[in-house]
């Protein structure tokens, strides 16, 4: 290898069809590319994996091989359409409504009741605002709006807003259409199947209602950077940290805490690794934070 630009580049590899897996030293250049771009880590045993992946990209690009296509992706800005299609296949994973439910039970019977009584007080207004980061197709957003439709109390009451934002173009605009297959639904309640959803027997998927789809907007999002919107009363980043290094993790964080209001709350997975990096906020359980209300932005 010899270095272009500080980035190592690969001697030229063998045709396509004789292609099975990307080397050590392929794994290392992508698995650096990938950081650059995302701050996710490839680790060396994923090694078949990645070469999967990126076979599925060379079958759909006809590029010749795994170092022609990594030069080739050096060469593209980051919102070129292959770069999404690139990180899909590199960073998309399992999603479904109302995964993690226990989660899910709290939104519903602890959070939303005392935010409704905190209301009726004059505590605060008649407004929600929820960020769903790294929303995939969102499935977590339209979860979110599920629960505040069934149990907010005087739901035509409040204005709610639901941001879903993940770094993939293509998973965006999935979530935009609000349509979600059998396994995706599997865990959605059947009152809420009926209520909230239509059901297309010709393609076999559900469509959200539009009591769901006015509460819900999407946008093209990387957590490395700053998101240009005001604080959320609450913020879901669940199973995607636990992906990045220690130092993406910490950026990631330093741009997503001032997006929690005073007093609002953090959701994230139970093993995302983030504990010692949250220590301004109070940590009610293993994976539900909230922030003190005294703390400015």
């Amino acid at each position: 290898m010899t270095p272009t630009d500080g980035i190592p580049t690969i001697a030229p590899i063998a045709p396509l069809f004789a292609l099975t897996e990307v080397t050590d030293e392929q794994l290392a250049v992508y698995a650096d590319l990938i950081y650059r771009r995302t701050g996710i880590r490839v680790p060396p045993q994923k090694k078949t994996l990645l070469s999967n992946r990126v076979r599925r990209r060379l079958r759909e690009t006809g590029i010749r091989g795994f170092e022609e296509y990594y030069q080739y992706l050096r060469t593209l800005p980051p919102d070129h359409p292959e770069w999404d299609e690139f990180l899909q296949e590199i960073t998309t994973h399992e999603t479904y409504l109302f995964r993690d439910e226990s989660h899910w039970e709290w939104f519903q019977k602890r959070y939303l009741p005392e935010l409704a009584a905190a209301a009726r007080r004059g505590n605060r207004p008649y407004t929600l605002r929820i960020w769903s980061a790294a929303c995939s197709t969102g499935d977590e957003a339209f979860t979110a709006a599920c629960c505040v439709a069934a149990a907010l109390p005087n739901f035509h009451k409040w204005q709610v807003r639901i941001l879903g934002t993940d770094i993939g173009v293509g998973a965006v605009a999935q979530a935009r259409t609000g349509r979600f297959s059998e396994r995706a639904m599997r865990l959605v309640p059947p009152t809420y199947r009926t209520r909230f959803f239509i059901h297309d027997a010709a393609t076999n998927q559900w469509q959200a209602r539009p009591v769901l789809t006015a509460m819900t907007t999407f946008r093209q999002h990387n957590l490395l950077d700053r998101l240009s919107e005001r604080p959320f009363d609450i913020v879901f980043l669940k199973n995607v940290l636990i992906y990045f290094s220690p130092e993406s993790k910490k950026r990631v964080l330093e741009n997503v805490r001032p997006m929690v209001a005073p007093g609002g709350m953090f959701v994230a997975g139970p093993a995302e690794g983030i504990g010692d990096m949250l220590k301004d906020f109070v940590k009610l359980q293993p994976w539900l934070y909230q922030r003190p209300a005294a703390t400015k932005p």
